[in-house]
């Protein structure tokens, strides 16, 4: 039997999917875990922006410390690879000047809160970060700093767990200019096309969600 992973979002979940989602061997949340509750409890992995100005505030957050989703997890995935994020400091330096803290690094201080809490933690390769960023260029995006956290995930776990049963929720594809979100969700709607992952979608008979957030991933 397939193993079945669940990656939710921030954004917009299908009511009563709570049961569902739970019912995952392995449940991936993101950063604050908004939809935690709605969207289900069970939390194997949290993701994590871990540079710039939300990592900063998360590990200065003991409010996200003490999150159940967190508690709960296992592993805390840093989305960011150090190496890519040190490239890119210089080009954005010209580019986005205003993002001058963009490529601050708290990678180690996340490992290091990681063996505090009894947890694993992980940095995805900047190997994933370059190949969605090929990937999208079929699509022609605009301009863009880099592609959302949500969108890498996904490309690492399609590519890490090949054989296993990938349901996408709350993913709307919006939020920060600095991502391509159109982009990002033509590439996802490909990757249903060929079979490779699912969006959950709402129960038949019940009404869309009201969980909605345009923060990005």
């Amino acid at each position: 039997m397939k193993q079945k992973i669940m990656i939710v979002g921030n954004g917009e979940v299908p009511p009563g999917a709570a049961g569902l989602i739970d019912s995952a061997d392995l449940v991936i949340r993101f950063n604050d875990c908004r939809t935690y509750g709605a969207a289900g409890e069970k939390t194997d992995v949290v993701a994590i922006c871990n540079t710039g100005r939300p990592g900063k505030a998360r590990l200065a957050s003991a409010e996200w410390a003490s999150h159940p989703a967190l508690q709960q997890a296992d592993a805390i995935w840093s989305v960011r690879d150090p190496a890519k994020f040190t490239a890119l400091r210089a080009v954005l330096a010209i580019s986005h000047p205003e993002l001058d803290d963009f490529c601050d690094d708290y990678t180690a201080d996340f490992a290091r809160l990681c063996v505090c809490l009894g947890k694993k933690h992980s940095v995805i390769s900047r190997a994933v970060h370059e190949a969605v960023d090929t990937q999208l260029q079929v699509f022609a995006p605009e301009p863009y700093v880099v592609p959302s956290s949500g969108l890498i995930v996904i490309a690492f776990v399609l590519e890490s767990f090949r054989d296993a049963d990938l349901t996408i929720a709350g993913f709307g594809h919006e939020g920060w200019e600095g991502h391509p979100f159109e982009a990002e969700r033509k590439l996802v709607e490909r990757w249903i096309g060929e079979g490779r992952l699912s969006r959950l979608r709402p129960l038949e008979g019940v009404a869309a969600s009201s969980i909605q957030s345009a923060a990005p991933l």
